[in-house]
């Protein structure tokens, strides 16, 4: 009877360890995985040197490769790749790292929106509204410009400029405390304002390349991406996301009210000031490898709650299978839109992002606090 006593009592602490996984969040975590692997798909079978999907998708699994340390070492840490076939160099070397930073961007960036939507309590939060994304990108826009000696320090720099902005949105909605409505008030202003520096930085590009390049960080982009930047992204993508899946119980009492936390013990700022963090190394990380993608971290929470409901255990997961499964697909889109020409992945999120939102007024009547 004590043996039974002791096998039940682990199991029973798993059950209630995952009691809020359920049949929605499982089928939008798989539904979102096939997204996934079909557009990635579609994405290492195009370019200019051509394949049919059938042998892009023998080249991705191609034993030769997965199960060659060397070249995994090559790909993740860096070093010279061994030798290889054509078809699983080009597919492994060049397109497939553009499927992973496209898939990490996309959870960094709905995770850290879902992060900022319980810190403001508002459903219109996001990384844009708070500043922490134009922050970011004003460090990148003043490395290229003005400081090109310091671009290998870009993701550092990024997320320096991210947090710098949302200090700055704190010490203005700070009055003795802050509340949700004065952090998006004072986050529109800061975002409001480094946009404009931003643009103003500009005129002081003389070389035509640098401002190209401007462009593409400003406007969202992930050609040319390769494993340098998988290599950025990876570290901060883990370490974010395992922050914000144990901090979900600390974001759903947040979601209760700033009374009500403090009376079950929390200590309100000082939890909010910390999950920001959280939110601006996510949001830093996705900008420093794919510019500014706009509409990510706003409308994936939305989605994902509709669907799994409010709960940040599950909103978390949620995020982390829908974010990248809408990036990878709108960047598919972005490619083949108008093909050779490639359009930047920013704009067809917000093309995707505006009518979403359309729909959402329609439907709602209202849209705000949560």
């Amino acid at each position: 009877m004590a043996d039974d006593a002791s096998t039940a009592a682990p199991a029973s602490r798993r059950e209630r360890l995952l009691d809020w996984v359920d049949g929605p969040l499982v089928a939008l975590c798989l539904g979102s995985v096939a997204i996934v692997v079909v557009a990635g798909l579609v994405q290492v079978s195009f370019g200019s040197y051509s394949m049919t999907i059938g042998q892009a998708w023998a080249a991705v699994f191609d034993p030769a490769v997965i199960f060659d340390p060397n070249a995994l070492s090559a790909f993740l840490l860096g070093g010279e790749v061994p030798e290889m076939g054509r078809k699983s160099l080009v597919v492994w070397n060049i397109r497939l790292p553009r499927v992973l930073v496209g898939a990490f961007v996309g959870m960094n960036l709905a995770v850290s929106g879902a992060i900022f939507q319980a810190i403001t309590r508002n459903e219109l939060a996001s990384p844009f509204i708070l500043g922490v994304s134009s922050g970011a990108g004003l460090a990148i826009l003043l490395t290229l410009v003005v400081f090109s000696e310091l671009s290998a320090f870009v993701p550092l720099l990024a997320a320096v400029g991210g947090a710098v902005a949302f200090l700055v949105v704190y010490l203005i909605a700070w009055q003795g405390g802050t509340s949700p409505v004065r952090l998006v008030l004072a986050g529109v202003i800061v975002d409001m304002v480094f946009r404009s520096l931003q643009q103003g930085l500009f005129l002081f590009a003389d070389d035509l390349g640098v401002v190209q390049e401007a462009l593409a960080w400003t406007t969202g982009s992930l050609t040319g991406t390769d494993w340098a930047q998988v290599r950025v992204i990876l570290p901060w993508t883990v370490i974010a996301v395992g922050l914000a899946l144990a901090a979900a119980r600390q974001l759903n009492v947040l979601l209760l009210g700033e009374q009500t936390a403090k009376a079950l013990g929390m200590s309100v700022e000082r939890v909010r000031f910390a999950l920001a963090g959280v939110g601006i190394l996510a949001a830093a990380a996705s900008v420093a490898v794919a510019g500014i993608v706009g509409f990510v971290g706003l409308i994936v929470p939305h989605i994902v709650r509709t669907i799994v409901g409010s709960d940040y255990r599950r909103l978390v997961v949620g995020c982390v299978f829908a974010g990248p499964a809408l990036v990878v697909a709108a960047d598919v889109g972005a490619r083949l839109a108008l093909s050779p020409v490639q359009v930047p992945v920013g704009i067809v999120t917000g093309l995707v992002g505006g009518p979403y939102f359309l729909y959402l007024m329609r439907k709602r009547g209202s849209i705000g606090e949560l």
